[in-house]
């Protein structure tokens, strides 16, 4: 019989936390929905570029509501996620790295790119390090802000459950699902018990940045799955917490 993994998930509250819910019960743990992003749309539309890059599925459901296409831009993507949700809303996707990241998409990009038009089109809390990489590589950049993202009311249960020793696992899918857990953890007073109850824990991190960001605040991540998806974190994260969790 497999131990009990409560798992902390910490994505927006829309059909992703409901998907993360799903699959972390078809994988045999108990999940604890604690959403640690909302989303504020600024009804920005992004510029004309030689190439346009997009980073998330939001920005790309925002852009179909409003209409927006590619025309006759490179269209890039920084990951299948995001790739998928372009193809769904009819746009052709030119180019997607293969690590997911944005110095993945850096490193794709940076020897067509000297003298081309980059428009990239994300959240307020986008990296530097892919308009830096792309301006060495001698691009002309443009950055428009599609949303921002805020800490929801009433979040940090996963907080409380971490500072108490009741999470067995957490699952971070960016750095600021870090900084918002642990803002709501300052709030209560209870930020240096959240961090030890985390390093009781399997914590998981979907890419090398966010893990960054969790060491840097004190956060043990165990996990970084080869393939920055949620589906890839997911798994990792339980099978780590509970291995006996699929007999």
């Amino acid at each position: 019989m497999s131990q009990q993994v409560r798992a902390a998930v910490f994505r927006p509250a829309d059909d992703r936390i409901d998907r993360a819910v799903e699959l972390l019960e078809s994988l045999g743990a108990t999940p604890v929905p604690d959403p640690m992003l909302a989303v504020e749309p600024t009804d920005a539309m992004p510029e004309d570029g030689d190439y346009v890059i997009l980073t998330s599925k939001t920005g790309v459901e925002l852009l179909d509501e409003a209409g927006w296409e590619p025309g006759g831009s490179v269209l890039c993507c920084i990951g299948p996620a995001t790739a998928d949700a372009a193809r769904g809303a009819g746009w052709i996707v030119d180019r997607v790295p293969e690590e997911y990241t944005s110095l993945g998409l850096v490193e794709h990009l940076a020897p067509d790119v000297d003298g081309a038009t980059v428009e990239v089109a994300r959240s307020d809390h986008g990296s530097q390090e892919l308009i830096d990489g792309l301006r060495e590589a001698g691009a002309e950049v443009h950055e428009t802000v599609l949303y921002r993202l805020t800490r929801p009311n009433g979040s940090g249960k996963a907080a409380e459950m971490a500072a108490t020793g009741n999470l067995e696992a957490a699952l971070f899918t960016s750095s600021l699902t870090v900084e918002h857990l642990l803002d709501a953890a300052e709030e209560r007073g209870i930020r240096e018990k959240v961090i030890a109850g985390l390093n009781d824990a399997i914590v998981g991190a979907i890419g090398p940045p966010t893990r960054e960001t969790a060491e840097s605040h004190g956060i043990d991540v165990t996990v970084v799955p080869d393939e920055a998806t949620f589906e890839a974190l997911a798994c990792d994260v339980v099978e780590t917490a509970a291995p006996t969790y699929h007999e």
